[in-house]
């Protein structure tokens, strides 16, 4: 009598070994653009910014942290359409009109980079081609197209009262320095904290729509020396539309200045 064989047999499944095609994908439209060839090699740059607050005397600068840096990531996209004979910019065009703004969005789309397990939120800064090989009639049939794209992270921003201008500094500094003041403020001032390169001319332009205005806002914050502005000073800046009676006539010969 013949015994049946209950064990469950293994079953040998093939095992891919295709590599994942790289893809950058338009996240508005879900369009998706497959490159022809792998790229050789990826370079992920990332690092962070620091600011030197000038002191007289020293011989070299405290220097602050002010924020990290987004991450890049470059490569060299190969393209080779010769035995096809059409253009390569055919291949090439989709991912170079990344650059270009969206009728929605009136800005370049964010985009995915994704090969395999790599996932890339970003979009596109740079797209450089070089063109080496051509058919006898001047088209071109091979392209490296030079690619940086840079990490787009989003970030929620409320902005309540005034306007924040000028160049990053510590987020804790700001807070710190607005909580400082902000109990003295009227209904439409706001604060600026300075940072390296600020100057009140500057900030009149930028905030009061008149460089001319300085004296303003010197006068708020009871400045001695308009050129000697260092970094991490909050200023009150007064209501764009109100000009304070110190502003107004200053002293004379000094009110065209720009410190």
């Amino acid at each position: 009598m013949d015994r049946l064989n209950l064990r469950p047999r293994a079953v040998n499944r093939p095992v891919s070994h295709q590599l994942a095609k790289a893809l950058i994908v338009n996240t508005t439209t879900g369009d998706a653009f497959s490159v022809m060839y792998n790229p050789a090699e990826l370079t992920l740059e990332q690092g962070n910014t620091f600011a030197e607050v000038g002191i007289p005397g020293l011989d070299a600068p405290p220097t602050q942290y002010v924020r990290g840096k987004a991450r890049a990531l470059t490569m060299e996209l190969f393209f080779d359409t010769y035995e096809a004979g059409v253009d390569v910019r055919s291949r090439t065009a989709p991912i170079v009109r990344l650059l270009d703004k969206q009728p929605q969005t009136k800005a370049p789309p964010v985009l995915l980079f994704s090969m395999g397990r790599l996932q890339f939120r970003c979009v596109l800064v740079d797209a450089g081609q070089r063109f080496t090989m051509f058919l006898r009639d001047g088209t071109p049939v091979r392209s490296t197209l030079s690619v940086r794209l840079q990490e787009y992270v989003e970030v929620d921003l409320e902005i309540r009262q005034g306007l924040f201008f000028g160049s990053p500094t510590v987020s804790a500094a700001v807070s710190a320095a607005a909580a400082t003041v902000r109990p003295g403020l009227s209904g439409a001032e706001t604060v600026h904290v300075t940072s390296q390169g600020d100057t009140l001319s500057g900030l009149a332009a930028a905030y009061l729509g008149d460089a001319a205005r300085w004296r303003e806002i010197a006068d708020a914050n009871t400045v001695e020396d308009p050129f000697d502005l260092l970094p991490g000073r909050a200023l009150v800046i007064p209501a764009p539309g109100s000009r304070r009676a110190a502003g107004q006539g200053g002293r004379p010969g000094q009110a065209g200045g720009r410190p």
